[in-house]
């Protein structure tokens, strides 16, 4: 089988075998015969070649002891050995010392002896006669390796190009053509600059084009593969790239940059991926103006300020310097981590850190009457899916109660514009967590109808970057080199960034008239698992360097979320990412008797589970004839 295998073996590579593995005996007697050359040459030279008879005699005499003491020097400096077609500045160099070595040690030897003259010169000569023998046979090699070999070799060797005209490029292209194992051939370089004019780099390697010309550019110099190291694009502009690349089935290799490659410390070198790449859409566009009218000069409570959601909320909100921004949360560390940046960037607004459960009534009064907000942003609640399976009580108390607490507490005292945080896991709810979010929902439906106040809830979905979000959790995953933990290979999800929710918040808070529902346009849902692929390429790795597991559905979780019930009619506002929904009226005294039912202590978990997924039964069709009580 062995010998069946090396007859299909190139000549070539069963030439660079043999030369390998008897390089240790080839490389001497290579330098012996370059070294008598050179010797020969010298004396030619010197003498115009016409050598004298005498020094014929000298040549003879002298030319075993000069070549012996040469290979000695060489051997000594280390110039014996090493790979010939990486040949660096550094390697002629070391032919440089080692010549000038050998010509010190020959002109001691000739100052010695009295039986034998050679000529100075021609000591001098052959000292330069091997620099350049030795530096030009080394130099060619690599020549060869890196230039015409790859002409010759063209069904072995893919056309290349490299995007970038950096010097972290340059090098990277170096190291290419210097590598004959990679059967790459270095074409050129694409500029990312439409600037870049130059044909040519000092470096000799070719610009080819730029990056808007890169289809014509992958096309016209037939290019079949493109490397780009990690840190040269943006998100956009790589995904860009790569989907270019599959339509002309060019193969993209994202390579590491050197830094990286030296300083991994444990962990798979990738690029730093932001969150904006990870989405298919182009940004939202935002009325600054109205979104002003409504908050600047104002007070404004955010509550769960210290949440991914809350917290982004503020650093929006301040844009638009209110005269007083509160920061209510429970958890006093990030309050007080949110109130500490803020503080870097306000001038004119006032913060107000407050740490407060909004399940605590008399505490949520409190706040109210104290500091009289104009806006109510709710964003606290509990939102991990999985967790509140395991704590349906908690998720009651916090996300139903505690919404009731605070918009009681709203309309009260007056407030003008009240924006609950929903999620789409409230549409045809199958966990504890979306059901909870739809009775909160529910409930400032129903508080719409009898306040003064612009009442309205603004549904979206999952947030990239969150601290509960696939995002940082596949991060982790990759730089630990996998594997990457799927829950299922069909389930979708919408997907948001966090600035980008919550900017469409602001701007939903303007639109509303009291009762509103509104959902934000999500795009098309993306599967979990193409995320995960996408994080894996636009860290910089090929898709299947890391292992993608899945380990089934988790107690709760949907296949594919919804953006509004099947009753629910949507249509759109005057802004073209936030849409309207009509909901479906509610009966106020059957969603106050569910709710207390569920609360009752006696009453096991499964119990209240199963009554909190029915909490759609509270919705009628109409008000007619029903009798309104307030839910406390």
């Amino acid at each position: 089988m062995a010998s069946k295998l090396q007859t299909m073996e190139e000549p070539r590579d069963v030439a660079q075998h043999f030369l390998v593995r008897h390089r240790q005996i080839l490389l001497p007697l290579l330098h012996v015969g370059i070294f008598s050359a050179t010797y020969l040459s010298a004396f030619l030279l010197r003498f115009d070649f016409n050598i004298p008879s005498t020094f014929v005699v000298s040549i003879k005499a002298t030319l075993p002891a000069v070549v012996t003491i040469k290979l000695i020097v060489f051997a000594i400096s280390g110039q014996l050995s090493g790979w010939w077609r990486t040949l660096a500045f550094r390697d002629l160099l070391g032919v440089s010392l080692a010549s000038v070595l050998s010509l010190a040690t020959l002109g001691a030897a000739a100052y010695f002896s009295n039986s034998i003259t050679v000529p100075r010169s021609v000591l001098v000569l052959d000292a330069l006669l091997t620099l350049l023998f030795i530096g030009g046979l080394r130099s060619s090699i690599r020549t060869f390796a890196e230039f015409v070999q790859p002409v010759l070799a063209t069904n072995r060797y893919k056309r290349a190009a490299l995007l970038g005209t950096d010097e972290e490029t340059i090098f990277l292209a170096s190291q290419i053509q210097s590598h004959g194992r990679l059967s790459l051939n270095v074409c050129g370089l694409i500029s990312i600059s439409p600037q870049k004019r130059n044909k040519h780099l000092p470096s000799g390697l070719a610009i080819l084009g730029n990056l808007r010309e890169l289809r014509n550019v992958i096309q016209d110099s037939r290019i079949e593969t493109l490397l780009v190291h990690t840190e040269i694009l943006d998100g956009r502009d790589m995904r860009w790239v790569m989907d270019e690349c599959n339509a002309l089935g060019t193969q993209l290799q994202i390579v590491p940059r050197f830094e990286d490659r030296m300083h991994g410390k444990g962990k798979i070198p990738t690029r730093e991926i932001r969150i904006d790449d990870l989405l298919r859409r182009d940004e939202a566009k935002l009325d600054l103006q109205s979104i002003a009218e409504i908050v600047s000069g104002k007070c404004v409570l955010v509550t769960g300020a210290g949440g991914s959601i809350g917290s982004e909320i503020c650093r929006q909100l301040i844009r638009f310097e209110p005269k007083q921004l509160i920061l209510l949360g429970r958890g006093e560390n990030r309050i007080y981590h949110i109130e500490q940046e803020l503080r870097h960037q306000v001038t004119a607004t006032k913060l107000e850190p407050v740490i407060a459960d909004i399940r605590d009534a008399h505490t949520i009064q409190a706040v109210f009457e104290q500091y009289r907000p104009d806006c109510v942003f709710h964003a606290a609640a509990h939102k991990h899916v999985p967790l509140m399976e395991r704590s349906i009580r908690e998720a009651i108390v916090n996300n139903v109660v505690g919404t009731r607490t605070v918009c009681d507490a709203a309309d009260r005292f007056g407030v003008s514009r009240f924006v609950m945080i929903s999620s789409d896991k409230a549409v045809h709810p199958t966990s504890v967590m979306g059901a909870s979010k739809r009775a909160a929902e529910m409930y400032v439906q129903c508080i719409s109808r009898r306040s003064s106040t612009r009442f309205m809830t603004v549904r979206f979905g999952n947030v990239l970057g969150s601290a509960g979000s696939v995002v940082p959790l596949f991060k982790r995953q990759i730089a630990e080199g996998g594997p990457i933990t799927v829950t299922d290979a069909r389930m979708t999800r919408f997907f948001m960034t966090i600035p980008e929710a919550s900017q469409l918040v602001l701007q939903a808070s303007t639109l509303g008239k009291g009762g509103d529902l509104f959902v934000l346009d999500m795009g098309s849902p993306i599967r979990i698992v193409d995320l995960a692929k996408d994080m894996i390429r636009l860290s910089g790795l090929p898709e299947n360097a890391i292992e993608i597991v899945f380990t089934g559905v988790r107690p709760g979780e949907k296949m594919h979320e919804e953006l509004a019930d099947d009753d629910g009619m949507i249509s759109p506002t005057s802004h073209p990412k936030i849409m309207s929904i009509q909901p479906v009226p509610v009966d106020e005294v059957a969603l106050a008797n569910a709710i207390e039912q569920m609360l009752a202590r006696d009453v096991e978990p499964k119990s209240i589970r199963d009554r909190l997924l029915r909490i759609d039964d509270a919705r009628c069709t109409t008000m007619k004839n029903r009798t309104y009580v307030p839910i406390h």
